[in-house]
């Protein structure tokens, strides 16, 4: 059997996710000793050993939503954002004077296509305004796109704001000289899922169990204060941009 949480495993976080692993398996009675780290993200969420892992609800809705099942969803209790969901923070640099339309004029930094934080979010919300970006840089990852704007490689980004907020508390200062200038609208955080085949409901109780077990700090560190039920057609109901 496989767990994994792989979305928000940043290194000042691992020791929390593996607490928080510990205290599932505790709560199951079974499962794997450890998570697995360093395997393809793509692999672990399509393996028919997939017993827990935490996905981005792009991939959900665009390849995986027929492969496996909905266990829950986190919620962060982010700033003025229903529970269950979050946000992308566009972000540029602090000293940066331009608004969102000339931003656009230049380069957005994007983790990958199929992200809903880094891609789909920021796209919707600019074509909201009726703006799309000039040019754009993928980078691969969510902390690369960090860099790439305070480098001068790109212009401005969507941030995951659960991201952000966790690579905050690691590095305040290169934070620091970042502007959080606008937020995108909210849609359902990154779900907790599992292999078809198997009853999602004692892994959605094991959750809550071991969340509410964890040390005041830990559930700090991970910004994870609970669960809730998110349905798959509310997942699906998000429309999925152009690819880049």
């Amino acid at each position: 059997m496989i767990a994994a949480f792989g979305m928000y495993d940043m290194p000042h976080a691992r020791a929390a996710n593996d607490r928080l692993w510990a205290g599932v398996r505790g709560a199951l009675g079974y499962g794997p000793d450890d998570l697995t780290r360093d395997t393809d993200p793509w692999d672990i969420w399509q393996s028919d050993d997939l017993l827990l892992a935490q996905t981005c609800g792009m991939p959900y809705r665009t390849r995986l939503h027929q492969r496996v099942q909905l266990v829950a969803t986190p919620d962060h209790q982010l700033p003025d954002c229903p529970p269950g969901h979050y946000f992308s923070y566009l972000i540029k640099r602090y000293d940066d004077p331009r608004d969102l339309a000339a931003l656009a004029k230049g380069t957005m930094a994007y983790n990958e296509a199929l992200s809903q934080s880094g891609w789909a979010a920021p796209v919707f919300h600019l074509q909201a305004q009726g703006l799309a970006p000039t040019a754009t840089l993928q980078t691969g990852a969510h902390l690369s796109s960090i860099s790439a704007v305070l480098d001068g490689s790109a212009d401005f980004a969507g941030i995951d704001a659960v991201t952000l907020l966790m690579f905050g508390d690691d590095t305040p200062d290169t934070v620091a000289r970042l502007n959080t200038f606008d937020r995108t609208a909210p849609t359902p955080a990154l779900p907790y899922i599992t292999a078809q085949g198997r009853d999602p409901a004692p892994l959605a109780a094991a959750l809550d169990t071991a969340i509410a077990a964890l040390a005041p700090q830990d559930r700090a560190t991970l910004h994870l204060n609970g669960t809730t039920q998110i349905s798959a057609t509310d997942y699906l109901a998000i429309p999925i941009p152009k690819s880049p």
